[in-house]
């Protein structure tokens, strides 16, 4: 995997007053797609607050300690869409999250998907990045067209629309300045809307963890229903696409983010989700596109989203699954766009018809269909393009080049 483009804003900053503001802006920018998947788990499933929010938070702190970059931490996609979609209960979720676990974890041993990795080029790596950009918007779009049933005392659709596209100009306008103020506005409103249902608020504290009851019928359910629909979204989109992301904006400080080692972090997180039947998580490529968009360069930005959503684990967990229903969706799908921008924009060092037909080829069907399909398209045409290149003498400016390293842990 390789990119032409260099990075847009050096991976660190001058310590001056405005960093701090500057990386937690970035911290938040990823709720867009953290807070919905919660709140359904949740509220349609059954899952502890706390056990949700925990391996997140657990997550984003090893992000800080490991990559020293605001490396994104976010909800299995198509696990969590298929748990939530099918009713399944915490047992399952938790065998499934055990299974995803244990095979990135194996995954990430010896540093062989950094081997993989180099067999696919830049052109479906893109392809990949724009599938997610797309996901993003068909994402925003739903949340204010169609509000989904476990989210409360939100606005009227049309009005919810108004409200989206408002704060996408403002936020894809002003950014880190601003992105703070609109986070804190809109938890406001989620804490007035509380207190003024006259719904009976619990103590401070955590909610209750139940560890799982799993049986070799609970593992065969969770296999078939989630971990094979994941298995190849989360190869491609939290292995493949977070380490050429982080190549593009961080040069040479994004060299220690390999595919490997984005399988061992997530692996190893979904395998303490899964102890407790917490949410499984992941690394997404968007999410990356999102902190960086508001302004997160170094550690700094997972360790302050680490240290929130462990807080509000531990601290008020009990109180969560009657707040974030109320969070405002018109500024989740902001985000969302926001985030969907910067990452296609990643798709800018494309050059030449054949590299942009792979890439679109790979995004559309993997929004429309299948991403596994559309990588494996991906892969068909560039070897196509490879085999008439070298027939015709030209040389393919989209074949990989050598693996990157593994860095150091």
């Amino acid at each position: 995997m390789t990119t032409t483009a260099a990075p847009a804003t050096p991976a660190t900053a001058p310590p001056d007053g405005r960093l701090w503001w500057r990386e937690a802006s970035g911290a938040v920018a990823d709720l867009g797609v953290f807070v919905p998947i919660a709140v359904a788990l949740i509220v349609a499933n059954g899952l502890s607050p706390t056990a949700v929010l925990l391996p997140a938070g657990v997550l984003y702190l090893v992000v800080a300690r490991v990559y020293r970059l605001p490396i994104a931490v976010q909800p299995l996609k198509a696990f969590g869409a298929v748990a939530i979609a099918a009713g399944l209960g915490a047992d399952v979720i938790a065998a499934g999250a055990l299974l995803m676990g244990a095979i990135f974890l194996i995954l990430g041993l010896g540093g062989g998907l950094d081997r993989v990795a180099g067999f696919f080029p830049t052109p479906v790596i893109r392809g990949v990045q724009l599938s997610v950009g797309l996901l993003f918007i068909k994402v925003a779009w739903g949340l204010v067209t169609e509000p989904p049933s476990s989210f409360t005392d939100q606005l009227a659709p049309p009005w919810l629309l108004v409200g989206a596209v408002a704060l996408f100009a403002l936020l894809l306008w002003l950014r880190n300045r601003v992105v703070l103020l609109v986070i804190g506005g809109a938890l406001l409103t989620a804490v007035i809307l509380l207190i003024t249902g006259g719904a009976s608020i619990p103590g401070i504290g955590p909610a209750a963890i139940a560890l799982p009851s799993l049986s070799l019928d609970t593992f065969g359910i969770a296999f078939v229903l989630l971990v094979l629909p994941q298995l190849p979204l989360t190869f491609a989109n939290s292995c493949l696409a977070p380490a050429d992301a982080a190549d593009t904006y961080f040069g040479d400080a994004g060299r220690r983010v390999t595919p490997s080692r984005l399988a061992r972090t997530l692996g190893g997180a979904n395998l303490f989700a899964g102890a407790i039947s917490g949410m499984p998580v992941c690394h997404g490529a968007g999410g990356l596109s999102a902190h960086y968009a508001f302004g997160a360069r170094t550690w700094r930005a997972p360790a302050l989203m680490g240290g929130v959503l462990l807080v509000m684990a531990i601290g008020f967990g009990a109180v969560m699954t009657d707040l974030l229903p109320l969070f405002p969706l018109s500024v989740l799908a902001a985000l969302l766009g926001v985030a969907a921008v910067v990452h296609i924009g990643l798709l800018r060092d494309l050059r030449g018809r054949t590299d942009w037909s792979i890439a679109l080829l790979v995004g559309v069907v993997g929004v429309v269909w299948n991403l596994g399909v559309g990588v494996l398209l991906g892969l068909a045409l560039a070897g196509v393009a490879h085999v008439l290149g070298s027939r015709a003498g030209t040389v393919d400016p989209g074949q990989p080049t050598p693996d990157r390293e593994e860095a150091s842990p």
